[in-house]
């Protein structure tokens, strides 16, 4: 039973609409990935306690212990917690823009595109870390402009993008395994460890880009929420209601594209938090609309527990992160395919 809506108003007009249950989801999976990061953090070959760790982020470790914390472990646990939310807003705009839980990034080719980007980098141009990464956000955006082009026919439906998204996937995918195979052994092994998707060596470096971006799009997005939540009700019933249809969409594509292509640079194409976290999280809030807030938070708390299966689970070898999502995530995959075929919606 769904709880039902409050509606808040501030001295200056303005007014917010609450729903309780899903603020009350937001924060439980909040604390949960706040326990998560400082339990990762504590994890490694110099494990800390629980309460070393929070010490140490409060200023009142030893010298070790803020070495080990703020130059080692905390950045990664940072690119952690900023792609995983990035990967599941991206993963809830494109499954509201195409009406459908299989519209996520991951599975329409953006992922495949940003990988493709960084791949011609290491394989053709024999770039550094910083070209790799500025060649994964250009081929997302370019695979970007492709589907939205090739999906557009007097305007944009949601089973058309899903069904354009998922052929170019395809062909981008022979794309990858012709630049591997193009590759010379040392090219090869680079670009085979980077497609697993891992957090390892990852430095202050990487959050940055990562904070400027969230920092920069989130707010974007929050504001189109509104638009965003009566797009998925159709176009004519959203410009009926005053939404500027292709305006928003085009704003919302762009930012989902920009939040996939920068994660995929940060941390290479880490599969399936697009397209869990944001049903997760409505299932969860059992409440219509993007759910923005509660995605991008299950984004996160996915993205460090599924790193920390992978640091702890195997004591003699440290998987990629990408490994365990792949595994979770194809799971979660079989399910909403024959949940969604039981529904009668394939």
């Amino acid at each position: 039973m769904n709880t039902p809506v409050k509606t808040i108003r501030t001295p200056g007009g303005f007014s917010v609409r609450l729903d309780p249950r899903a603020a009350a989801v937001v924060v439980t999976l909040a604390a949960a990935a706040a326990t998560a990061a400082v339990v990762l953090i504590g994890s490694g070959d110099f494990p800390m306690s629980f309460g070393d760790v929070v010490d140490t982020l409060l200023g009142s470790g030893t010298a070790a212990q803020e070495f080990i914390v703020q130059e080692l472990r905390l950045p990664r646990v940072l690119v952690a917690v900023l792609v995983g939310a990035s990967l599941a807003l991206s993963g809830a705009i494109f499954q509201s823009l195409s009406r459908n839980p299989l519209g996520s990034p991951d599975v329409i080719g953006f992922g495949q595109g940003a990988t493709v980007g960084a791949l011609t980098v290491i394989v053709l141009f024999e770039g550094g870390s910083l070209a790799v990464s500025g060649g994964a956000v250009a081929g997302g955006l370019l695979t970007g402009v492709l589907v939205h082009l090739l999906a557009w026919k007097r305007g944009m439906q949601g089973f058309r993008l899903v069904l354009v998204g998922i052929g170019v996937a395809a062909v981008l995918t022979a794309v990858i395994h012709f630049l591997v195979t193009k590759a010379n052994l040392v090219d090869a092994t680079r670009a085979t460890l980077w497609m697993t998707g891992s957090l390892d060596g990852r430095d202050w470096a990487q959050v940055l880009p990562l904070l400027i971006m969230c920092a920069v799009l989130m707010p974007v997005v929050i504001a189109y929420g509104r638009p965003l939540r009566m797009l998925e009700m159709g176009d004519d019933a959203a410009y009926a209601l005053g939404v500027p249809v292709e305006r928003t969409r085009i704003v919302l594509m762009a930012a989902g594209v920009l939040f996939i292509a920068v994660a995929t640079a940060a941390a290479g194409p880490i599969s399936f938090v697009a397209l869990s976290a944001p049903q997760l999280a409505r299932r969860l809030t059992r409440s219509p609309g993007p759910n923005l807030a509660a995605a991008a938070v299950m984004g996160s708390a996915l993205l460090l527990v599924a790193d920390w299966a992978a640091t702890n689970t195997f004591t003699d070898r440290r998987l990629p992160v990408g490994v365990v999502t792949g595994v979770l995530g194809g799971c979660y995959l079989l399910w909403l395919l024959i949940t969604e075929r039981k529904a009668g919606r394939i």
